[in-house]
């Protein structure tokens, strides 16, 4: 008996000590529109981790907070973090100001949302310019005449557009704004395209939540929000005219067609907007998480398991993001971002 249970514990020893060591938990913030394909993403991690076995390791995972890009971008300053994410990239100028590299993580489409009945999702026509002059005040009730003029047949109600927008520093706020920018001469000059911008009018909230729960909450609501959170949330979406003057449904096929042929480049830190793609079939407002880290981490044991999660995440986990109606990257770009981890990364790929 003694024997056995001897034999017993000495092949349990070796199950144990044949599995990855314990990590300290990899610390991230940013996007809450990649918010729900990164914590699905960071399920699979400790499972990974125990190497197929029901055993995971505590403290070892991923604390990712969905705090907005900006405020993403400033918590990466902190020694404590080691990755932010980000859906508008930084120039490279900054990248080199702050120590910092860049590289895409997913793509996926920011979509306008209404409130509105008897309107089916899709069913409602919009233009660049039409969303740019209700988001200045000049639109301002539903049954508008420019409005209309997109819509023919359509049934639309005599009632006030509320407008919802972020409050926080957003990357959303930055690819829609880019698009209203593209559309609209007066938007581009007086408000530009940022991730925090001084509304000229409307309710603003905090994340991508707080979006989705006013616009369910108001008659006549109109905000924007990333597409596979609207379908989760079962709003109501408008289609968009793209460049190629054409009304395009929201779809990660859509997605895909203004990412297909983008000419990302390592040298600038993969810095690059897919908004306005002059595509015909692509969706107009799509766009690209990127993450950030720092060049020189003051872990680089978190940093180095941190590269492993991205890893993970583009090269074996695509049909995550595609559950989720994002768009994975494309293998030949997935290649270019693990030679850029090699080449510009000091603690190594």
């Amino acid at each position: 008996m003694k024997s056995a249970m001897l034999a017993f514990l000495a092949a349990l020893f070796y199950l144990v000590s044949a599995l990855p060591a314990p990590a300290e938990p990899i610390h991230g913030a940013g996007s809450t529109f990649a918010y729900p394909v990164i914590a699905k993403w960071s399920e699979s991690y400790l499972t990974d981790r125990a190497g197929g076995t029901d055993i995971t390791f505590m403290g070892s995972g991923i604390d990712y907070e969905p705090v907005g890009s900006l405020a993403g971008i400033l918590r990466l300053t902190q020694p404590e973090m080691d990755f932010a994410a980000s859906d508008a990239p930084l120039a490279p100028e900054d990248l080199d100001k702050f120590g910092f590299v860049q590289f895409p993580l997913v793509v996926g489409g920011i979509v306008p949302v209404v409130n509105l009945d008897n309107v089916a999702p899709g069913g409602l026509q919009l233009s660049g310019e039409v969303l740019a002059n209700i988001y200045l005040g000049k639109i301002q009730n539903w049954s508008d005449p420019a409005i209309l003029a997109l819509n023919d047949g359509l049934k639309l109600p005599d009632l006030k557009i509320t407008v919802i927008h972020r409050a926080d520093g957003s990357g959303s706020t930055f690819n829609w704004t880019s698009f209203l920018s593209a559309a609209s001469p007066e938007w581009k000059t007086k408000y530009g395209a940022d991730t925090l911008i001084t509304w000229p009018l409307g309710t603003s909230v905090e994340r991508s939540s707080g979006v989705v729960s006013a616009v369910k909450a108001t008659k006549g609501a109109i905000g924007y929000i990333e597409y596979g959170q609207v379908v989760r949330a079962e709003l109501t979406f408008a289609t968009v005219k793209n460049r190629a003057g054409k009304f395009v449904r929201p779809a990660p096929e859509s997605f895909a067609i203004a990412a297909a042929k983008a000419p990302w480049s390592p040298a600038n830190g993969f810095h690059l907007s897919l908004v306005d793609s002059a595509e015909a079939d692509a969706w107009p407002i799509t766009a690209v998480t990127y993450i950030l880290m720092r060049r020189d981490p003051d872990s680089t044991s978190r940093a180095r398991q941190a590269l492993w999660f991205f890893n993970h995440a583009l090269t074996e986990r695509a049909a995550d993001a595609e559950a989720l109606f994002y768009v994975p990257l494309p293998g030949s770009l997935v290649e270019q971002v693990k030679a850029y981890w090699a080449r510009e990364l000091n603690f190594g790929s």
